[in-house]
């Protein structure tokens, strides 16, 4: 009963965490861009510098979750600075974009980059430690999240065309309500043994066990995958709500109807979380990575080719396929070919960090093609940079094997029994 309570509260705080998010990053570009005036090349400078604000918190942050196990100090921390969104946005981002723009981008990317951007990695690890205890798969806790993400979407659409401020208010309201559920999580739901074996886990990493990850190539090959597939995939969403918006009649229509198909989007993607646990168990880890990699391909080179709103929208949807799967794979390709005590660190490290890295190197690249050479253009060039990471994929990650699966399973069991000694 006790993990089942959990579940349901680690399941809100992620609804509510998404919720917050939404409200004021799915239509960050066109807030930016329609609101404030900031054209693409602008955009990618943000976008960029808040990726390096993400990157230089998120090796801390995975390592700091690591050594805390199941402990929530930090998400804790982070939940409460989620509250400061709305003051933030209104009072101080905004007005410094427009009066002093490398000033605002500066402290957005302290900001936004730490609580958000870094933020939401050290709460995924968290969630999905505590799932391996509990008895849930971290897919059917990370759903939440994406129902979440609808609602706010759905919403923040129309309120855009009302008010922004709107958005940000009841982001802060939301950022609350994570707080509380954060707050009210006890992890009793665990046996004394379990948390004890856990708690010498934690305690016996040092720093070096981290760094040993810098010494093996298939980290390399995973990073490969991750800068060549997941990072690309990152630059071409950033401004893709411009892009469609600027198919419609007016500004206000292409708005709103972006803000239905977020919303439907990120409603299909929930149900894609939780079916993903399921399709990756049965496919395994690296097929799961290979198989969203040529999905990521596919859906840009179409957002490229295809003219029509239906046949756009038709690829955005596509993310409601790749996503989940992409992400429940991540998470047990590290448990199954990494030291499970790092799963935080190679979460935001192996993953978050690298694709801030090359995010915040191609943003105000690909920001200033959109403003020289267009959108479509852009996109097909992007589409084939991943197919071509994809195919390189499917030699250079490992693959997951019975002998791997039972060789984890022993190590583990090594650790309890050094624990329980």
């Amino acid at each position: 009963m006790k993990s089942r309570k959990n579940y349901i509260l680690l399941s809100g705080a992620l609804f509510f965490f998404f919720v917050t998010w939404s409200f004021w990053f799915s239509l960050f570009p066109i807030w930016l861009n329609q609101h404030l005036g900031l054209n693409g090349t602008d955009t990618g400078i943000i976008f960029s510098v808040n990726a390096i604000g993400a990157l230089c918190l998120q090796p801390i942050y995975g390592y700091i979750q690591d050594k805390l196990g199941l402990k929530k100090n930090l998400v804790l921390i982070l939940s409460l600075l989620l509250m400061l969104i709305a003051p933030f946005m209104i009072y101080v981002y905004a007005p410094l974009l427009v009066s002093n723009l490398y000033l605002g981008v500066a402290l957005g990317a302290i900001y936004l980059g730490g609580v958000f951007f870094a933020g939401i990695g050290a709460l995924e690890s968290y969630i999905e430690r505590i799932s391996r205890i509990s008895q849930f798969e971290f897919g059917q806790a990370r759903m939440w999240g994406s129902l979440g993400w609808a609602f706010a979407t759905f919403w923040a659409g129309r309120l855009i065309t009302i008010d922004p401020d709107y958005n940000f208010y009841l982001a802060s309201a939301s950022a609350t309500c994570c707080f509380i559920l954060i707050a009210l999580v006890k992890i009793e739901s665990a046996s004394p043994t379990t948390r004890d074996i856990l708690e010498h886990q934690a305690e016996s990493l040092s720093f070096n066990d981290a760094l040993t990850l810098l010494k093996m190539p298939k980290f390399y090959a995973f990073v490969v995958y991750i800068m060549g597939c997941a990072c690309i995939y990152g630059v071409y969403d950033q401004q893709f709500s411009v892009y469609f918006a600027s198919h419609f009649t007016t500004v206000e229509e292409g708005n709103r109807m972006y803000g239905n198909l977020n919303s439907l989007q990120v409603f299909l993607e929930a149900g894609g979380m939780f079916l993903a646990p399921f399709i990756v168990n049965k496919i395994g880890p690296k097929n799961g990575l290979v198989f969203a990699g040529f999905v990521m391909a596919f859906r840009i080179i179409g957002s490229g080719m295809i003219e029509s709103t239906y046949g756009i929208s038709a690829m955005k949807l596509l993310h409601a396929v790749e996503l989940p799967i992409l992400l429940i794979s991540i998470f047990k390709y590290f448990n199954q070919h990494f030291d499970s005590r790092l799963s935080a660190t190679l979460y935001l490290f192996g993953f978050n960090f690298i694709a801030q890295v090359f995010t915040s190197i191609l943003s105000p690249i690909v920001g200033a093609s959109y403003d020289r050479i267009g959108f479509a253009e852009t996109y097909i060039f992007l589409g084939i940079s991943v197919t071509a990471f994809a195919l390189l994929s499917c030699f250079t990650l490992e693959k997951s094997t019975n002998k791997d699966i039972s060789d984890k399973e022993n190590s583990s069991l090594t650790i309890q029994k050094k624990a329980a000694v």
